[in-house]
């Protein structure tokens, strides 16, 4: 699994720009509706499963949990085409959206980290993204009914730090891609 990590060390990087645009744009424009913020997470939410799929399927020959790892990436496209397909949907039902999907990517970071403790440096990194993840679904479920504003908030430092993160992640496999073998 961590050769096929090396290799696609790029996928967290992009991963983490698209979360770090997605957040950066959610703050230059406050006044967004309900309906727009639909649209620009699910965007995100679709996006960061494409490439969730593709590090799973690209690593399925080296890594015994890539079908674990497709299914979260099919999930994360799932809930994106859900958010495009009612992009009415009530705040409630948008907040248990997100919940849910920051709640299952929280868990998928924790055990990956602790998958790969002894093989890289740097998992500490993975298990943040993963505790900023379940935090962030906590944060929502305790007070499912904030304003629009206050979730918009909320939502966008969430994915600007989650992306700074796998960036780090992303460039720390990249300079192990030198520790491949031939």
């Amino acid at each position: 699994m961590i050769e096929a990590l090396k290799r696609n060390w790029w996928v967290p990087v992009v991963r983490g720009i698209c979360g770090i645009i997605f957040g950066l744009m959610a703050f230059a424009y406050p006044g967004l509706t309900l309906a727009t913020l639909v649209i620009f997470f699910g965007a995100w939410v679709l996006v960061d499963g494409v490439f969730r799929v593709v590090g799973a399927t690209a690593g399925r020959a080296s890594d015994p949990d890539w079908g674990f790892h497709l299914v979260i990436g099919i999930l994360g496209i799932i809930v994106g085409l859900l958010t495009f397909r009612a992009p009415g949907i009530t705040a409630l039902a948008l907040i248990i959206y997100i919940a849910a999907w920051a709640l299952m990517i929280g868990a998928t970071e924790i055990a990956l980290a602790i998958k790969l403790r002894k093989e890289i440096k740097g998992e500490w990194l993975l298990i943040l993204m993963g505790l900023l993840s379940i935090i962030f679904a906590v944060l929502l479920l305790w007070n499912p009914a904030p304003g629009a504003l206050a979730l918009l908030w909320l939502i966008a430092s969430y994915a600007i730090v989650f992306g700074i993160l796998a960036i780090f992640f992303g460039f720390r496999l990249r300079s192990l891609r030198g520790l491949l073998p031939s």
